[in-house]
């Protein structure tokens, strides 16, 4: 009796076995691309479209205000001759504008060499692949910055 009762208690609790579907490919719609430099960080999408380069919602020419700063951002793009087919959207914090130019180029090259590997070896040559491990030097206690000491008082 006692099984038959544990039986019908609960009659909902039937085990059923998961059907497993099989593995579908995904296709990339964009590849990415995180550069660094000092404190500024970029995350770079690069996919294939209208020919847009996107900082942070504005236009890189908008963001980046100086001539410089833009041949910065847009160096690894220079550097392999890309098509105008491409469309670049950037999300940028932290560090000032120097920085995050160097960040963007660096995140662009990234993305660049996923969705064009034979890309690689021009963009190592020119350095558009190696990050710039020079950060600033932490304060140090008993001094005013990182090294510079109170100035010194006779009296």
């Amino acid at each position: 009796m006692t099984k038959e009762k544990a039986k019908t208690k609960h009659p909902a609790k039937k085990a059923k076995k998961a059907v497993k579907e099989p593995k579908k490919t995904i296709v990339e719609k964009y590849f990415v691309g995180i550069g660094r430099r000092k404190t500024a960080v970029a995350r770079v999408r690069i996919s294939l479209g209208q020919d847009k380069f996107l900082v942070n919602s504005k236009d890189f020419q908008q963001y980046f205000p100086t001539k410089a700063l833009q041949q910065t951002a847009q160096a690894s793009l220079v550097e392999i001759k890309y098509p105008k087919s491409l469309s670049v959207q950037v999300i940028v914090s932290g560090g000032g504008l120097n920085s995050q130019a160097e960040a963007v180029r660096l995140g662009t090259g990234r993305a660049l060499v996923k969705l064009m590997p034979d890309a690689y070896k021009k963009l190592r040559k020119a350095g558009y692949l190696t990050r710039d491990p020079r950060m600033r030097e932490r304060k140090k206690f008993g001094l005013k910055r990182a090294r510079r000491a109170p100035q010194w008082q006779k009296r």
